[in-house]
């Protein structure tokens, strides 16, 4: 806990140095009784401590020189800012260049105590630079290594980040286009049967209450679909209501049906079980495209035909219609369902017919 707080508060680490570095070279200059000389250079030894950090090189040099005259016209006291000068330039520097610095500054205090005959203090002065600069080194190294964790941290956070980002992005994509779905066949089938009903309310009432079961139907699928989508869930804890597939095809072509377009379904091929994004949008697609049959093609027919194949399903849906009506490219349907179908890798195919109508053929890569 301790080393933690000094390490975020380095400042008053180096006032602490500075400070004791002081009483030390103050008290051994005293004791010397050297107040002229031996005073002021040992502050300009420990004072340049407080900048170590921001100017290690220059302080490495200052101190260094300090150290140098003191020993020749003072006394050679222990290097003790020298050493922690060799240590912060070996912290802080890299290692070339820490290295060579701290090799010129024990260069010159060996060749000044060399040239004092004192071979003594030149061995353990050796040895105490050498040691600073591996404690420097070490820490050094460290640091760096620790500040490459925290970076590649930084990184795989914005990289999470930005990759939740796309996710909602295209979460919100996808339940956009499932709404446009659901929301515009079902009200196509609902203001169909609404006009049907209101055109045969006086003189057929039964029909007329065929037509409003059927909009209530549609509007009860549309709502649990929705709920499904917003992840709506009741108060009583009823379940989601289950993802619509080719399996639930009969219901929407009943529907269609019941808003007055004769829907007929042919299937060639062994049905088989089919991957949940493909089978999703193949529903889709076969919704979309009888939907904008209700919508704009003014048909009174419309075939749909799905082909299992070894490599591929083939989705199918035509009309009797006009063929202009239902043909607008820059419609939203028709830009769903070719995102729906080249997101699995398939094609898909819209435009009139030679013989009259339009046709919807997508095919999905199995």
């Amino acid at each position: 806990m301790v080393w933690n707080w000094l390490r975020r508060h380095p400042s008053l680490v180096d006032v602490g140095v500075v400070l004791a570095l002081a009483a030390a070279y103050v008290g051994h200059a005293s004791r010397l009784d050297d107040w002229a000389e031996g005073v002021p250079l040992a502050v300009v030894q420990v004072a340049p401590l407080l900048v170590r950090r921001r100017y290690p090189r220059t302080v490495l040099g200052v101190v260094t020189a300090a150290w140098i005259a003191q020993a020749i016209f003072v006394s050679a006291w222990p290097p003790v800012a020298s050493l922690v000068a060799v240590y912060t330039v070996s912290a802080n520097l890299g290692r070339t260049e820490g290295l060579w610095a701290a090799a010129l500054a024990t260069l010159a205090t060996t060749l000044a105590t060399l040239g004092l005959a004192d071979w003594g203090r030149t061995v353990s002065d050796l040895f105490l630079f050498a040691g600073a600069w591996v404690v420097g080194d070490n820490l050094g190294t460290r640091r760096a290594y620790t500040r490459t964790l925290e970076e590649r941290a930084e990184r795989l956070e914005r990289e999470r980040e930005a990759e939740a980002a796309r996710a909602r992005a295209e979460e919100q994509a996808r339940i956009a286009r499932e709404l446009h779905d659901v929301i515009a066949h079902s009200v196509s089938v609902m203001v169909v049967q609404a006009a049907a009903a209101n055109d045969v309310f006086d003189t057929r009432p039964e029909r007329a209450r065929e037509a409003l079961r059927a909009i209530e139907a549609s509007g009860r699928t549309a709502l649990a679909e929705m709920r499904r989508l917003l992840g709506v869930v009741r108060a009583d804890g009823a379940e989601y209501a289950p993802r619509p597939g080719i399996d639930r095809l009969d219901d929407l072509v009943e529907q269609v049906r019941a808003a007055g377009l004769a829907v007929a379904v042919t299937i060639e091929g062994s049905p088989r079980p089919l991957p949940a994004g493909v089978d999703l949008s193949a529903y889709r697609v076969v919704q979309e495209a009888l939907t904008n049959t209700l919508k704009h093609a003014n048909a009174t027919r419309a075939d749909v035909s799905l082909r299992y194949r070894d490599d591929e399903l083939g989705v199918e849906v035509r009309d009797d219609g006009e063929a202009a009506g239902n043909g607008d490219s820059h419609g939203r349907g028709l830009i769903g369902m070719r995102e729906r179908v080249t997101a699995f890798g398939g094609s898909l195919e819209t435009g009139p017919k030679n013989t009259g109508g339009f046709a919807v053929s997508a095919r999905f890569p199995l």
